[in-house]
């Protein structure tokens, strides 16, 4: 009778040994996961009525489960894809801010010179006509140069000025000595003394200072921001590696195979799979931080001594000084360039008979702040940088915070109050192992996903190398020194050489300072006056002075 019983309940000791560990006897519904899963808009062809033995996993436990092969490969590609889309989401603000800052500023300045220029050239072509015309491309010139360095020419500022001056120098000659005639051999040579003669005083060495740094920090500025949007862009788009998209159907869907579909996963376990997922762009962390801190230096540069606004509005009344001090020193001026260029060629009678100080009896006056047309693009610059500089420090250590940013989402995890009744990759319990730091070398200990710390990701690399080197121009751009100049927007024409400045030494004419602001100079009152102002009456002084003579010789 003992060996009966015997042979009865080995075999059933044998089935019950044979069963998932921790499994029910009789198999549970899938009706709930059955819901979910038709929710997400799969079709429920796929999945059981009620649990199956889940041999055919290779993801999730291989226990019993409402999942099968088809099931289990649709959830991790759709873990995938959420996943894609959670570091898209996350880093809206960061690409938005630079997106739509980069817009900004560069219409505001756009805009800028293209008024001064378009208000200028409207108003003394209604007033004066061909005049005006003969003698206008001087300053447009100057403009059409200003905006091609802007925009990422290869422009040599410091040359753009100097030649410039030599070109005014050389119109205001023939005019303050219209009893001869210059071939062009002799006003090249007129030209080489401008800065043996200083004709123009100090106003060319001072203007070329201020509107040198305004320019570099402004074009340095605007490339900053199409760099960091260019990097956020790029970065934003992740490619998870076979590893992580391992871990994000565990963390996500294996769950929907345990009969669990309304578990959400703890938050530390959370932490440790988007750590892994998303150690390189943690490693981005600390070269954007430097970028952002040198952004804001030179956003600082740019509401202080180097605003292009308090350059640019008074730059009228600077080249009147400038004339001025040219019709006042006129006599000097000619006798040195007739010693160094020669004796010129007497003009013909009718234009020889004007004596220079009849053509040179108007005084100069700026234009009247009521007759300055609206600031560019409705705003101010300083309004406008301290904007900028608002969202900039909101965007610091934005790469390093992803994965609290997505574990905090209240449809992603169940968050740090409900830590006993979550997903903890195995079960519905407290998730027990300690969360890895940030960054990749500290995932070799990741319990959650496989991260080859050996093999950098190469796209990331490219970009932490792309903000180092823009990092460096913003710095130099501080300091008021241009660089050698490649652009990286798409929309700029090219490279730019600057003023060829390296290892942030220039020639000392500039004064360049490393640290601290720049001196203001006594004679800056006009500067601070209408600082305020924007600079659309570029040039106009000068501009009236060389029409009203031209006026008198028409007479």
């Amino acid at each position: 009778m003992s060996s009966w019983i015997g042979a009865v309940i080995l075999p059933l000791s044998g089935l019950l040994l044979s069963l998932p560990a921790g499994a029910d006897v009789k198999a549970r519904s899938c009706g709930e996961v059955r819901q979910a899963y038709g929710a997400k808009g799969f079709s429920l062809a796929d999945i059981p009525y009620q649990e199956i033995a889940g041999e055919h996993l290779r993801i999730c436990p291989q226990e019993y489960t409402c999942c099968t092969t088809e099931m289990e490969d649709k959830l991790s590609q759709q873990s995938k894809l959420e996943f894609e889309n959670l570091v898209e989401e996350t880093s809206h603000f960061v690409r938005t801010t630079f997106v739509s800052r980069h817009k900004k500023f560069d219409e505001f300045f756009r805009e800028l010179l293209e008024n001064a220029e378009k208000s200028l050239n409207d108003m003394f072509v209604r007033t004066y006509g061909m005049l005006y015309m003969q003698n206008s491309e001087v300053f447009q010139d100057l403009f059409t140069e200003l905006k091609r360095y802007y925009t990422g020419g290869n422009v040599n500022l410091e040359e753009m000025l100097n030649d410039f001056w030599a070109r005014l120098l050389e119109r205001m000659f023939q005019l303050i000595n219209p009893q001869y005639h210059f071939s062009e051999d002799y006003l090249e040579c007129v030209s080489k003394y401008t800065d043996q003669l200083k004709p123009f005083g100090d106003v060319p060495r001072k203007l070329k200072i201020q509107v040198t740094r305004a320019f570099i920090a402004a074009r340095t500025f605007v490339q900053g921001l199409t760099v960091g949007r260019e990097v956020a862009n790029r970065v934003s788009k992740v490619s998870p590696t076979p590893g992580c998209i391992r871990a994000l159907m565990k963390m996500l869907y294996c769950p929907y195979c345990r009969g669990l579909p309304s578990v959400r996963p703890c938050n530390n376990y959370c932490l440790n799979v988007m750590k892994g997922c998303l150690a390189n762009q943690a490693d981005l962390d600390t070269e954007w931080n430097l970028f952002i801190d040198a952004m804001l230096l030179v956003a600082e540069r740019l509401e202080g001594p180097f605003n292009i606004e308090s350059v640019m509005d008074p730059i009228d009344v600077k080249i009147s000084e400038a004339i001025m001090n040219m019709q006042e020193n006129s006599m000097q001026v000619s006798a040195k360039v007739f010693q160094g260029c020669g004796q010129p060629k007497p003009a013909p009678a009718l234009r020889s008979a004007r004596s220079a100080p009849e053509n040179f009896n108007t005084r100069f006056r700026p234009y009247n702040p009521e007759e300055r047309p609206t600031t560019a693009a409705g705003t101010s610059l300083d309004r406008l940088v301290t904007d900028i500089k608002e969202k900039l420090k909101l965007s610091k250590k934005v790469w390093s915070a992803l994965p609290y940013t997505i574990c905090k989402d209240e449809s992603v995890t169940a968050g740090t109050s409900n830590e006993e009744e979550c997903w903890n990759g195995h079960s519905k319990a407290r998730y027990l192992p300690e969360i890895m730091n940030d960054g990749l070398t500290n995932q070799i200990n990741n319990p959650e996903v496989d991260v080859d710390i050996t093999r950098p990701d190469t796209f990331i690399r490219q970009q932490i190398m792309a903000l180092r080197v823009m990092t460096n121009k913003l710095k130099n751009a501080y300091n008021g020194n241009d660089v050698n100049f490649q652009d990286t927007s798409d929309e700029s024409s090219g490279s730019g050489s600057g003023s060829g400045c390296m290892d942030d030494v220039c020639p000392t004419e500039f004064e360049f300072v490393t640290t601290e602001a720049p001196a203001v100079d006594p004679d800056r009152r006009e500067v601070d006056s209408s600082a305020a102002q924007l600079g659309y009456s570029l040039l106009s002084a000068s501009l009236i002075c060389i029409v009203l003579v031209l006026q008198r010789l028409c007479r």
